[in-house]
């Protein structure tokens, strides 16, 4: 059994979906579960016109349920021709989008959104995609069936960010997935969706549809996780950034999950856990280019000094001074409190005997946070930095890979490096303009050089 989770841009229009099936009949006889995302750029919609209704432009919202409504619907005629199924699926998903105004109207009225009805208009994307793509196939002539994602993909009520409950989610595997697959059926979801108790539809957050493949891949035991993109694999730093960056055949579940945690948009930072777990390949590949070698993350990969560089811009920058940490214990854990108190995650630490310095990618509390933080000593805060990562399992074994990366970033100032306790990645923030030179200046001393 495999898991083939295909993204937005693969899914995004019907010559994409025809790719997907043919891509996945090719793959029957691994009994692949199907995951998609929404359109491409649908969810974006979603949660715009949801903002916009509750701001009080309920025109404007409403002219964009119109657009996604003649956009799904031009899918499902374009890919079932006239059949039986197009009416029936042409008339459920406009009864959605009935619906998805009717929501709208009352954003208007209330003039707020909560994160629960945020997760009600951001999962239909998901919701149509997949049973588009289902009937895709029926239409083809292969044996979808299409899942309901709320079946099982089991959460809690966290909206918006939902965390997963594994044990809920492998015993509905088990009950929902695998006799389909018995059955020689092709299971297809989207991914991103699930439910809390009460079958509340919920979210995993931006970019969870990986997230899901992998959940369910370690549920149903699966022999591979595959993450269809529109990218030939994972590579050495972001193409758009650098043209000249090269395919990774091969790369440890450690460095990956740093490059994703990091800015490598190919796969979502938290795609590699359920696997690791579970021991599980994940393999990247382009939908656009299925012949392709893409790339395996696996246990072991060749030991390098330097695997890829990847960058963040928009992050900020906290330093805290107190002269009362010298020496004293539990100081940093009642800081670090402050961060857990105002749910935000902290990418990059550094201390000295009197100071220490964060970097937040998610500023939205960064008021409160600060606020709480003046407590314990002068508070700083640097709003436009930036990150580069320098990825490599071998980093730290001895080379000159960190001196080099020092000489290579010439005249851009570092404001804080740092080596990860695992010794994979060095770290270092800089302003936030310099990310882009910062990265080419990398790339080209660790991988354009001649050999």
């Amino acid at each position: 059994m495999i898991v083939s989770k295909f993204g937005g841009t693969s899914v995004a229009d019907a010559a994409a979906i025809t790719r997907v099936i043919d891509v996945i009949v090719s793959k029957q006889a691994s009994q692949p579960v199907v995951v998609v995302s929404a359109l491409g750029g649908a969810t974006n919609v979603l949660l715009d016109l949801a903002h916009k209704a509750a701001g009080g432009e309920l025109l404007v919202a409403l002219q964009l349920v119109e657009q996604l409504r003649d956009r799904h619907l031009r899918e499902v005629h374009a890919l079932l021709d006239g059949s039986k199924e197009a009416e029936e699926l042409a008339l459920d998903i406009s009864a959605s989008f009935d619906e998805l105004a009717h929501l709208a109207e009352a954003f208007r009225t209330l003039g707020y959104l909560t994160p629960r009805s945020l997760d009600t208009v951001a999962a239909l994307g998901e919701l149509l995609s997949s049973q588009i793509v289902a009937a895709a196939f029926r239409h083809r002539g292969f044996p979808a069936v299409w899942v309901d994602a709320r079946d099982v993909m089991k959460t809690n009520d966290s909206f918006t960010r939902a965390e997963p409950d594994v044990d809920r989610i492998a015993l509905a595997a088990q009950e929902v997935l695998l006799p389909l697959l018995k059955q020689g059926k092709i299971p297809v979801m989207g991914g991103f969706v699930g439910s809390a108790p009460g079958r509340v539809t919920t979210t995993l957050g931006r970019g969870g549809s990986d997230y899901s493949a992998s959940l369910i891949g370690a549920a149903i035991e699966a022999t591979a996780i595959e993450i269809w993109t529109d990218v030939d694999g994972m590579l050495t730093a972001d193409p758009r950034v650098i043209p000249a960056a090269q395919l990774i055949e091969r790369i440890s579940f450690d460095e990956a999950a740093e490059l994703a945690a990091f800015g490598a948009k190919v796969l979502h930072p938290a795609t590699i856990a359920p696997a690791v777990q579970r021991g599980i390949p994940v393999f990247v590949f382009n939908s656009r280019k299925p012949d392709g070698k893409g790339t395996m993350i696996a246990f072991d990969a060749p030991r390098l000094p330097v695997r890829a560089i990847a960058g963040k811009r928009s992050t900020t920058l906290v330093k805290l001074r107190s002269s009362r940490m010298l020496l004293a214990p539990g100081f940093l854990r009642r800081v670090f409190e402050v961060f857990e108190t105002h749910r935000t995650s902290v990418d990059v630490v550094t201390t000295s005997e009197v100071s220490v310095s964060v970097t937040l990618d998610d500023a939205t509390n960064l008021g409160a946070i600060l606020q709480d933080l003046a407590a314990f000593g002068d508070v700083a805060v640097e709003r436009r930095s930036g990150i580069v990562a320098i990825v490599g399992a071998g980093i730290a074994d001895g080379s000159r890979a960190i001196a080099d990366a020092l000489i290579a970033l010439g005249p851009i100032p570092v404001y804080m490096a740092s080596l990860s306790a695992t010794g994979i990645n060095f770290t270092l923030v800089i302003d936030d303009e310099q990310v882009v030179p910062a990265m080419q200046r990398l790339h080209a001393a660790f991988f354009e050089q001649p050999s």
